[in-house]
């Protein structure tokens, strides 16, 4: 029904944006019911989330117990994949202008020192081929930002203090902030972190252990010969010392690891323990202010399941591992954005559990695989058995200068790793929403992979292939010769665009989140409409 319509009732219809909070009878929108989502938590992960759910036509509300924004950062990394599925909510620009996507870094190998530029790397088919320092306060301030333009402002200094869901009823919530009350939603996600009051509400446990370190971190200033425009990293027998210049308090953020020391999460650290860090580090310099300071306890745990009736888990609710290779935070933004979408659609989905399903199933493997990994690399890091400081003190100081100069010249060396560490090689092949009916032959790209950033013409014009689905929805994408879908059309939900460069009849559709979900040889193919069916696209 094109914009403005009236139906045969004579009322207006209503169009998904224009119910903004979580709360009320679920509304009609031209066929459309629209989903009520409250979110638990306004990190990255539950901001992220919001943005997402409400761009994909859900009424959003957004609580955080925490009366005020401002936090320091713990989170000093986003990473390619997490830019790339962020870009159709229109806030990378935004975030980009606070990064810096060229970092320099000075390695301190005990006594030896090796100074490496990281810029763009051999990454072509993405629009973000570097690394990209962005502290996580400033992620969480764009974002806020943004989810406040579109009429979804976060409540502050309001709590969860209990829930009850079932599978065939809304979920009522219980909050505490000015007075207590009760709201009542479709859905509700816990984004509030590793000790989750949503994930103990509805009893899922969690495995995992301790680490037998922890991290300490420090907003400093300093006095010596250390320019604000390099990051240096010390190797030293009881782990690494980082200093960043993007202190949210001060110039640098001192992170570093160490034995646990028998405090508690929150606990700071004296002047004397942070100088003590930097000698060890033999850095050459000293600390002239302390602005502030954490002691972070290190764990891994990983949720025995991320749903339970209409109650979901993402991000630190659902999983914490090590800080290694900054992971945590992009791994629970792309969480929200496979979550949000489908939250939003379920209720116009021929088959709404296996839509709502696909989360835990898609999800829950990647934070199982990224903590394993990550066990490793942290213990490279920061072990305190022989063999890891033997690692660090001994043979990486004698190897490093040798061998980081030859690494750094193999260009698809080093993008093989970038891909790895910007989490580009995530996939879902074996997803209940990724159907193959053949692969367009000009076209080949996997059924379960995220759309590469390849070059295609358009309308005479070239582009590249996340410049077309850079705005929410489905995008279908047919080869020059497909025939369009009947009854298929572009529109606010779903987008159809003909690559005149690429022959065949074929097409994909490229779910939301910017995986492709469905390919065929024949864009007529019957397996589409029951694709776009299942994903509540119709």
């Amino acid at each position: 029904m094109p914009r403005g319509a009236r139906p045969a009732s004579g009322r207006p219809v209503r169009r998904p944006d224009q119910d903004r909070r979580a709360g009320g009878p679920v509304v009609a929108t031209a066929g459309v019911l629209v989903t009520r989502v409250l979110v638990v938590g306004a990190g990255p992960t539950g901001l992220a989330l919001a943005l997402q759910a409400q761009a994909s036509g859900a009424t959003v509300r957004v609580i955080d117990r925490r009366p005020d924004a401002v936090r320091p950062s713990r989170a000093m990394m986003t990473h390619a994949r997490t830019l790339e599925v962020l870009r159709p909510l229109g806030v990378v620009e935004a975030l980009l202008e606070y990064a810096d996507r060229s970092p320099t870094v000075q390695l301190h190998l005990h006594g030896r020192a090796v100074r490496v530029k990281i810029a763009d790397l051999a990454v072509p088919d993405t629009a973000y081929p570097h690394l990209t320092l962005l502290p996580q306060a400033h992620v969480e301030a764009v974002l806020a930002t943004a989810l406040e333009s579109r009429g979804v402002p976060v409540e502050r200094g309001v709590e969860l203090v209990g829930l009850t869901s079932a599978p065939r009823t809304a979920v009522r919530a219980q909050l505490r902030g000015a007075g207590e009350t009760t709201a009542t939603c479709d859905y509700l996600v816990g984004c509030d972190g590793a000790d989750s009051k949503v994930r103990q509400a509805v009893g899922i446990g969690t495995t995992g252990a301790d680490y037998d370190r922890e991290i300490v971190q420090a907003d400093v200033e300093l006095e010596g010969g250390l320019g604000t425009d390099t990051a240096h990293v010390a190797t030293t027998r009881a782990g690494l010392v980082f200093l960043f210049p993007h202190g949210d308090q001060a110039t640098w953020r001192l992170m570093a690891t160490r034995a646990v020391s028998g405090g508690s999460a929150g606990d700071t650290l004296s002047p004397r323990e942070v100088r003590e860090l930097l000698e060890a580090a033999r850095l050459g310099t000293r600390v002239s202010r302390l602005a502030w300071s954490e002691v972070v306890p290190m764990r891994y745990r990983l949720a025995d399941r991320y749903r339970d009736h209409r109650v979901f888990l993402a991000g630190d609710a659902a999983h914490v591992h090590s800080p290694a290779g900054g992971q945590g935070m992009n791994t629970g933004i792309q969480d929200a954005i496979n979550l949000g979408w489908k939250l939003a659609r379920a209720a116009n989905a021929s088959d709404p559990e296996t839509l709502l399903d696909s989360y835990e199933l898609e999800r829950r493997p990647v934070a199982r695989s990224t903590t394993a990994w990550t066990n490793l690399v942290f213990w490279g890091e920061s072990g305190l058995d022989p063999l890891a400081s033997l690692i660090r003190t001994v043979l990486l100081p004698v190897g490093a200068p040798l061998l980081l100069p030859a690494v750094l010249r193999r260009r698809r060396l080093l993008a093989a790793g970038f891909r790895i560490l910007a989490q580009l090689r995530i996939s879902y092949p074996n997803s209940p929403l990724s159907i193959d009916d053949g692969r367009p032959e000009s076209l080949p790209i996997r059924v379960g992979d995220r759309l590469p950033d390849l070059p295609v013409t358009v309308a005479d014009a070239g582009t590249r292939l996340q410049s077309l689905t850079a705005s929410p929805g489905t995008h279908l994408l047919l080869l020059r010769d497909a025939p369009t879908p009947d009854p298929v059309a572009s529109d606010g939900w779903t987008r159809v665009h003909r690559l005149q460069d690429r022959p065949g009849r074929g097409l994909i559709a490229v779910r939301p989140d910017g995986y492709v979900g469905f390919r065929t040889t024949e864009s007529t193919s019957l397996h589409l409409h029951r694709w776009l069916n299942l994903t509540g696209a119709h």
